[in-house]
């Protein structure tokens, strides 16, 4: 089976990956068989992969190494929308560090390509005063093929033509398991707010054991699960709201 021998490859999936998959997949996978992409869902372990970035070739799960990481894809270099969001993000990196958290983009582009593509995001971005964090070089669509960046026409299209990868984002978590999947169309540009909000509830729900409400951000209050008893949750949380049963609010201030 292709996803077990993509998988056994370790470290890196490069080698196995190229003898069933090429050439290129945004110039179209004439070799490409759709039912041996790996199915990737909350909780699968990410690919990991060998590639070269804007700061020189990285094995993924290496580069993870012991952070939160989030992925995010673009669909070409020197775009409207794609330049807006790396600007965005890039702008944001603190607060992700502060989160112990790494950024790293893709687009199919060259390494020389992202490179002067640094320079205009840097330039119509106000507050960035540096670009820092790696931008994937996909140039051989390893990457979009193993994470499935790619829309229904694409998907149909990639024995045929050239292929654009939509906004894919993932956010995994420093066991290397993905912990949430966000999909836009090439029309639609993300919010970085909500990369981030949602990053905070991960982190949160992992370190307290709570559950976040619609339309949570930091400060507010957070939901008991059902599973925690009354008895055991007010030792645990203190005082907390009854709402209905299944339904608790407590403060974590």
């Amino acid at each position: 089976m292709f996803v077990q021998t993509l998988f056994r490859s370790a470290p890196s999936t490069k080698g196995a990956f190229r003898q069933i998959v090429s050439p290129v997949l945004t110039r179209g996978l004439r070799t490409f068989k759709a039912e041996e992409q790996p199915k990737l869902r909350i909780g699968s372990t990410a690919p990991n992969f060998d590639v070269d970035t804007t700061v020189g070739k990285i094995n993924f799960h290496e580069w993870i190494g012991d952070k939160w990481t989030i992925l995010f894809s673009h669909p070409r270099d020197f775009t409207p929308i794609c330049t807006t969001e790396l600007g965005a993000f890039a702008a944001l990196k603190k607060e992700f560090d502060a989160r112990n958290t790494k950024l790293i983009g893709l687009s199919a582009e060259d390494v020389d390509s992202h490179n002067r593509w640094i320079k205009d995001i840097e330039d119509i971005t106000p507050e960035l005063k540096e670009f820092t964090f790696p931008i994937i070089a996909d140039t051989e669509g390893e990457v979009s093929f193993l994470y499935d960046m790619v829309d229904q026409q694409g998907f149909e299209n990639l024995r045929k033509g050239v292929v654009q990868t939509v906004r894919s984002v993932f956010i995994i978590d420093p066991s290397k398991k993905i912990r949430i999947l966000f999909t836009y169309p090439p029309s639609v540009g993300r919010n970085s707010a909500e990369v981030l909000r949602a990053l905070d509830a991960l982190q949160l729900t992992d370190a307290r054991g709570v559950v976040t409400p619609i339309n949570w951000t930091p400060g507010q209050d957070v939901v008991i699960p059902p599973t925690v008893k009354d008895e055991d949750a007010k030792a645990k949380f203190g005082e907390f709201k009854t709402v209905k049963p299944y339904l608790r609010f407590t403060s974590l201030k």
